[in-house]
């Protein structure tokens, strides 16, 4: 492509909002984190597991259940100075406020931990609060 030698009508849209194609035989709820499986590029639910990268979260239920691979799309919200409280680990994967700023990991798609799971759990997002209700986290 050369450079413009007129003006154009440049397309934009929200960096909060993207529509990931999902892969065969994921149901992913409203609500839950959702990941991108590095092996295939495609959507699926959150989940332990290394090569996923989190994407945001579901604002939607989509059932690609009996679909093919990347025929449903999900919607997903992430960005920055946009939080979602998931579940908190317990134990000695449990997120405390003195973990506000590090990473947290994915155990499932709704709850995060502390650590890696000894090199088993691919990054979910950045702690940026804690409650006792759950761990804030920034996608």
């Amino acid at each position: 492509m050369t450079a413009a030698t007129a003006d154009r009508n440049t397309v934009r849209r929200e960096g909060q909002v993207l529509e990931v194609p999902m892969k065969a035989a994921a149901k992913i709820y409203a609500g839950t984190m959702v990941v991108v499986d590095a092996a295939t590029n495609l959507a699926i639910p959150a989940k332990t597991g290394l090569g996923l990268k989190s994407v945001g979260v579901s604002q939607c239920q989509c059932d690609n259940s009996t679909g093919l691979d990347g025929e449903a799309r999900v919607r997903v919200f992430r960005g920055p100075e946009v939080l979602y409280r998931m579940s908190n680990s317990a134990a000695g994967d449990l997120i405390v406020l003195g973990d506000i700023g590090a990473d947290c990991y994915l155990v499932d798609d709704q709850t995060v931990a502390k650590t890696n799971g000894s090199n088993a759990r691919s990054v979910a997002g950045k702690v940026r609060d804690v409650d006792s209700v759950g761990v804030w986290v920034e996608f």
